[in-house]
């Protein structure tokens, strides 16, 4: 199931190896969701609100995972493009290595941290303690979360989208499974929705691990391999470090937010929840483009063919452009109905907060696409300090509207957290963007 992205039609195979990962992250946040809608429904609003408020510190730990495993399947796909097998090897097992120690690592870090840090985000007594058991099951269960993104990324590294997908489908399924069996049968509340969550992915995990055993020889390693070469260490520390950091750079943003929506109370919380989750499954292919973004452009990395990725930029922006647009459509009609998976009764006072998140954040939403385009290609290439200082830029923006929304008492302002950041991230990277290009001109010894 290996494509190669660096010979072909770049739109036809783009589309190819995106669709699968667009249908992959859709069933992610599907199972996503599945926990916020049945905890909704099944325990009540406090506990939607509960977990609503653990999100952003989710994305945090989630995000470094996320972002530390894709940098290391940044040279493994350059070595795919490249036609360097031992190279591929050597870099997988020795990704391996890292994320073992990492993982040992945050997890600790989370243990310690974790209490201080929901209090410095103001969440609600009321909602403190299911908040603090739900996001510490998550926290002890990273190295399910991590062994799904690393196996999964160094598939897609040598363009399979397909058996992430598939895992995902399995795991999306058991997941709903488990939380209606742990949460309605056990009565086990937010915890029956986390463990849920890790059981689904460690399964998923292995799953990936055990194809590329069996199916993808040039991804296994040999013990040998286990061993990390420092000079390949260097380099995946450079790419994958900027990587990770600019996913925690977001979402400590995100979290500065989630502070100021939550001196609004456990409804305004709530509504908020649901709406994010809305829109996080409307703007998979914002994402999904930008996954692909970054495989394209290692592996045509690894030939040096820059005009090709050049096509490859100018071909996402317009396919993001028309998507951004419907998605946006789409969002402002469905948000009525969608809300109500959530809730049981009326949800009359909680959908004046939706909207109003809801109908700010969708005039951005092209920004917003442009953001995954241009920070995906640019580590493509193995560029991550730039894309690392966007994030750097979505954080300082939602800081300061968080601040003013916090003085002013404003849900409206807190509400522009986000279209703020996605607006100066986006003019950021697209010149970050025309920089890269210009010093790989030089380096590459390629015309303008």
């Amino acid at each position: 199931m290996q494509l190669d992205m660096t010979k072909g039609r770049p739109v036809p195979i783009m589309l190819r190896f995106m669709l699968p990962l667009l249908a992959g992250n859709i069933f992610q946040q599907l199972y996503n969701m599945a926990d916020t809608i049945i905890v909704g429904r099944y325990v009540g609003s406090n506990a939607l609100a509960a977990v609503g408020s653990t999100g952003t510190i989710m994305f945090l730990i989630t995000g470094f995972a996320q972002g530390i495993t894709a940098g290391f399947s940044v040279i493994t796909a350059q070595r795919f493009g490249a036609g360097d097998p031992k190279g591929m090897k050597r870099s997988v097992g020795g990704g391996m290595t890292l994320s073992l120690i990492i993982t040992l690592v945050m997890t600790l870090l989370c243990a310690l941290l974790m209490h201080p840090l929901l209090l410095a985000m103001n969440t609600p007594e009321e909602i403190f303690g299911e908040a603090y058991t739900y996001i510490m099951i998550i926290s002890i269960g990273l190295f399910a979360t991590v062994l799904y993104n690393l196996t999964s990324a160094y598939l897609r590294a040598v363009g399979n989208s397909r058996v992430p997908l598939y895992t995902l489908l399995f795991s999306a399924a058991l997941n709903v499974v488990l939380d209606l069996v742990l949460i309605i049968n056990f009565h086990m509340g937010v915890a029956g929705a986390a463990i849920a969550t890790v059981v689904s992915q460690l399964l998923s995990g292995l799953v990936c691990l055990i194809y590329m055993a069996k199916l993808e020889p040039m991804l296994w390693p040999g013990l040998p391999d286990l061993k990390p070469v420092p000079a390949d260490v260097r380099r995946q520390l450079a790419i994958g470090i900027p990587m990770a950091l600019q996913f925690s750079i977001t979402a400590c943003g995100t979290m500065i937010m989630q502070a100021a929506i939550n001196l609004f109370g456990p409804t305004a919380i709530a509504a908020y929840t649901a709406a994010c989750k809305v829109q996080n499954l409307v703007t998979q292919g914002m994402v999904a483009m930008g996954q692909m973004g970054a495989t394209f452009a290692g592996q045509n990395a690894g030939k040096r063919d820059l005009a090709r990725i050049r096509e490859g930029v100018r071909a996402s922006l317009r396919i993001d452009t028309v998507y951004s647009l419907l998605a946006a459509a789409f969002m402002i009609l469905v948000l009525p109905h969608a809300m109500k998976l959530f809730f049981t009764g009326d949800i009359t006072e909680l959908m004046p907060y939706a909207r109003v998140y809801i109908y700010v954040s969708v005039i951005f939403y092209i920004p917003l696409s442009f953001i995954f385009i241009f920070r995906n290609f640019m580590q493509g290439c193995g560029y991550s300090l730039l894309p690392m200082m966007g994030g750097v830029v979505e954080m300082l923006a939602r800081l300061l509207f968080a601040w003013i929304a916090m003085q002013a008492g404003s849900y409206l302002l807190a509400c522009a957290c986000d279209p703020a950041a996605w607006l100066f991230a986006a003019v950021f990277l697209a010149a970050s963007y025309k920089r890269v290009l210009r010093r790989m001109e030089v380096e590459w010894g390629c015309s303008p």
